[in-house]
C-alpha cells in the first residue's frame, strides 16, 4: 500500500465553474502508478470549492454559476462580513455549500469517474487567484 501527498497550484481563473480534471492529471502523474486506490483533493481556500459534475456540456457550468449567484446573492442586507468586497461573504457561503474536498477512485492508473463526470474548481471570487490543492493518493501500486 502506497501513500503519496503533495501540493499543487492551479492557475488563476475568473469567477465560475471550471473543469480542471486534465490539469490535475498533468500535475499528478503518480495517478498512473496506482492499480487500485483513491485520489483525494482538498482545496486550501475558503472562497473557492471543489465538485464533481458534468464534463461535456459547458452550459452546465454556466447554469451552476447562475444558480449559485441567485441562491447566494451579493450585497445581502444581513451580511456583516463586508470589508473584503461584495463577493467575499457569498464566496464563503458557496464554498461551505459545495465543500473543500472530493475523492475519486483510481483504477488501472486512471481516474475512474463516470462518462460525463469531471472535477470542477468552483471559483467564487470575481477575481480568482491561484488555488492550492493538497493531493493525497493511497492505493496499491501497479506492477512494472
Amino acid at each position: 500500500m502506497a501513500w503519496i501527498q503533495k501540493t499543487i497550484t492551479l492557475a488563476p481563473k475568473p469567477r465560475g465553474f471550471h473543469l480542471v480534471t486534465r490539469e490535475i492529471e498533468i500535475e499528478v502523474p503518480e495517478i498512473g502508478d496506482v492499480e487500485i486506490g483513491l485520489l483525494h483533493l482538498h482545496i486550501q481556500h475558503t472562497s473557492a470549492s471543489l465538485s464533481l459534475n458534468e464534463n461535456a456540456d459547458p452550459t452546465v457550468r454556466r447554469d451552476m454559476e447562475s444558480h449559485f449567484n441567485e441562491m447566494v446573492p451579493e450585497n445581502a442586507p444581513y451580511y456583516i462580513h463586508t470589508s473584503e468586497g461584495p463577493d467575499d461573504m457569498p464566496a464563503h457561503i458557496k464554498s461551505s455549500l459545495l465543500g473543500s474536498s472530493v475523492t475519486v477512485p483510481i483504477t488501472g492508473g486512471r481516474l475512474n469517474m463516470g462518462t460525463w463526470q469531471g472535477i470542477y474548481l468552483c471559483e467564487h471570487r470575481n477575481r480568482g487567484r491561484s488555488r492550492r490543492l493538497v493531493v493525497t493518493i493511497t492505493g496499491q501500486t501497479r506492477e512494472r
